[in-house]
């Protein structure tokens, strides 16, 4: 076989979509291998189709959202580099001279002001073509060709070889497989020698004992606080909005506590407290309530209970406290004022477990970082060969942290591939 100075980029998805267009620009012939019918399947569904793209979060705040202690990964470390070449003000000016203007909302998240992800992907596909870069969809490759350490070529699940003087693996992780991402990546990295880091859901909805949550289902929380607490021991809190479906709860905290809760499932029991009420301290609580007593004595406690919580939590609650639905506010004694006081303050729910991998936002695991160099995303352990983007064992919480993740790590592997191509 005839040495190759192409670059194969193999997955079309946002990290595959910038190696890609990067690498030609540095000058580099470029080949793009996608196995769905069209590029970017996942980015088009990504923020519920409006594709959070960043954050303007500083450099320091950006990099805690991947800051995970009990970790093994360290991913905020590996990501630094990749930040240093490429980061979020960078990424929102790529995408202005893409055609694509964006907008800051709550939290610093950043948006296409379209609110369509599907603007996203197809700039980004425009992108790569006119940088020249050759696309070919329906293309999996399900093998590479090493000869003495060095990547030669990568094979096709129709057995045609791909010549490649270097590769980027850029095929996503295991989750949404039905958008391409079915974990190929890893099964090629192996087989350069590279160590998996065990592939678990991040960014998913949690499984709830019992059936409140089925009698709460579509039931939103605003400014709520969640704690998560491991045999009675806080490890994890959030403040925003959550959601109660028929399995359990999801929504943005939920997805962020996600990942801490699913590594501690299996070593103890494990809870989640809701404070219902957290701008209210247990003594103004109190005070609330006795006003609302005293104010409305004659009413029911069903009644009652309308001016503090929403309808579909009404009976829970009336369960859980076991004060009769019809019993006047005057007649409710101190003790059950009290039980009802702890309870709007903490809301207990036992998390037994998660959605499937399959459901996940995000992929945890992945491409060991310890094995790949942060400064050029290249393999430490095949020369030619370089990943990008959730392929790596890379992960932080929702807010655009991932996706920035993503193109910033497509950015520095395009240009470092091209750079060894050229022998720069």
């Amino acid at each position: 076989m005839a040495e190759s100075k192409q670059i194969v980029v193999v997955g079309g998805g946002a990290a595959g979509l910038m190696a890609a267009g990067q690498a030609a620009m540095a000058g580099a012939s470029v080949l793009l291998l996608e196995r769905m019918p069209r590029l970017a399947t996942k980015l088009r569904i990504t923020g519920k189709g409006r594709c959070n793209l960043t954050n303007t979060a500083d450099l320091n705040e950006f990099l805690a959202h991947f800051a995970f202690p009990e970790a093994e990964d360290q991913s905020y470390l590996f990501v630094r580099n990749a930040f240093a070449r490429f980061f979020a003000p960078d990424l929102v000016a790529f995408f202005e001279a893409q055609g694509v203007p964006t907008v800051v909302e709550r939290g610093g998240r950043v948006f296409p002001a379209s609110n369509d992800a599907h603007h996203v992907a197809e700039a980004l596909s425009r992108f790569v073509h006119e940088q020249g870069v050759s696309v070919r969809l329906r293309s999996r490759v399900t093998r590479l060709q090493l000869e003495g350490g060095q990547l030669r070529a990568l094979v096709l699940d129709n057995g045609q070889q791909v010549p490649a003087a270097a590769a980027i693996i850029a095929t996503g992780g295991a989750s949404y497989p039905g958008t391409g991402s079915s974990g190929d990546g890893y099964d090629l990295a192996r087989q350069a020698g590279h160590t998996i880091v065990p592939v678990r859901p991040a960014l998913v909805p949690l499984v709830i004992a019992g059936p409140e949550p089925r009698r709460m289902m579509g039931l939103s929380l605003r400014n709520v606080e969640v704690r998560l607490l491991l045999d009675g021991v806080e490890f994890a809190r959030e403040f925003g909005e959550m959601l109660f479906t028929h399995y359990g709860v999801s929504g943005p905290i939920i997805l962020t506590l996600s990942g801490p809760a699913v590594q501690r499932l299996g070593q103890g029991r494990l809870e989640m407290s809701i404070n219902l009420k957290p701008a209210l301290s247990p003594e103004r609580l109190d005070a609330r309530l006795l006003r609302d007593l005293d104010e409305g004595g004659r009413k029911s406690y069903r009644n009652l209970l309308k001016g503090l919580l929403p309808q579909k939590m009404i009976d829970v609650v009336m369960d859980r406290t076991g004060i009769p639905p019809d019993k006047p506010g005057h007649q409710i004694a101190a003790q059950e004022r009290e039980g009802l006081r702890a309870l709007l303050h903490d809301f207990r729910l036992e998390v037994v477990g998660h959605r499937p991998l399959e459901e996940a936002i995000v992929t945890a695991g992945g491409v060991d970082t310890g094995e790949v160099d942060p400064r050029t995303m290249a393999s430490r352990l095949a020369r030619g060969l370089f990943f990008a983007g959730e392929v790596l064992n890379v992960q932080a919480d929702t807010g655009g942290y991932n996706l920035q993740a993503a193109f910033s790590t497509g950015y520095v592997a395009g240009r470092a591939a091209a750079a060894s191509v050229s022998g720069d």
